[in-house]
């Protein structure tokens, strides 16, 4: 099975001044994330405003982050929805176009299933064929991956990591300690103490911003090197948590069209950050020498 670990991009998506996607600002962010030594990219997940791109639009993204790639990294392809027929068509088109490692799924949001509704909707999918990585976050959703339904899924062929998302290091402790299956922090903050008592890797917001540094980061823990590790994460905690001063995808945005990576937009009901609170992200910025 593919295996993950290191920094994965949780992709923004750049639109430009009508809305429209920007093919050419994705062209160029995706090779610079790749050029910076980030292990994969995940297009049209949460940060890629998944919820406001239609289906012609969600598959063009991946298709053209794929061939931009070219094969250099591992492709996470956001196909999750709260349909379980939707997350099928997306996934089946997909696997039909080739190139992508895995998906990423989310749990089923707003409908609140039962254990029972969630392993079948996660296994449905992984029967397709491509691996899929569990993606738990129980603040967008309104709903965790219980943990017995994490083993259940854990012994699928095709269920190749799980993201938590959940604020909680003890949860890694758990499924490491419940099951053999591959975990990634979905916290930035949290990515040094998960590393420890067991994950691989991130599937981070930051390293839209800074993949060489988020990457180097994110090996030195893996290496064990902890007391390195300690230092980079101080160095960058100001900007961890500035980017989670507004809804995310907003702040990492506001960030990018500063540093000049992608212009600014946002699809409603997203949209621009307060000024005070683009003002603390450019601080932070400039104090890196971002800006």
């Amino acid at each position: 099975m593919t295996e993950l670990k290191g920094t994965i991009t949780a992709m923004v998506t750049p639109f430009d001044k009508d809305g429209a996607v920007d093919y050419g600002a994705l062209k160029a962010f995706v090779e610079w994330q790749v050029a910076n030594g980030v292990e994969g990219l995940v297009p049209v997940g949460t940060s890629g405003e998944s919820p406001t791109l239609n289906h012609v639009e969600h598959l063009k993204v991946i298709e053209e982050t794929i061939k931009y790639a070219e094969g250099k990294v591992k492709i996470v392809a956001g196909t999750g929805a709260n349909s379980t027929a939707e997350a099928v068509e997306l996934t089946k088109a997909v696997i039909a176009m080739g190139g992508a490692d895995a998906t990423l799924q989310v749990t089923p949001y707003y409908n609140k299933p039962n254990a029972e509704g969630i392993y079948r909707h996660f296994a449905t999918i992984a029967d397709l064929g491509l691996p899929i990585v569990l993606y738990n976050v129980p603040g967008r959703s309104g709903k965790e991956i219980p943990l017995d339904v994490v083993a259940r899924l854990a012994a699928h062929p095709n269920v190749a990591a799980i993201k938590e998302a959940a604020g909680s290091v003890e949860r890694v402790n758990a499924i490491k300690n419940r099951c053999d299956l591959t975990v990634l922090s979905g916290d930035d903050s949290l990515t040094l103490p998960m590393i420890s008592v067991g994950a691989s890797g991130v599937i981070s917001v930051a390293s839209n911003v800074i993949p060489r540094e988020m990457s180097d980061f994110v090996r030195l823990a893996l290496s064990g090197d902890m007391f390195a590790a300690r230092a980079v994460h101080a160095k960058y905690y100001n900007l961890f948590h500035d980017l989670f001063i507004d809804t995310n995808p907003i702040m990492v945005k506001e960030a990018l069209v500063m540093m000049g990576k992608i212009g600014p937009g946002f699809r409603l009901p997203l949209c621009e950050t307060t000024e005070a609170n683009r003002a603390q992200m450019r601080q932070t910025l400039t104090a890196l020498g971002l800006v």
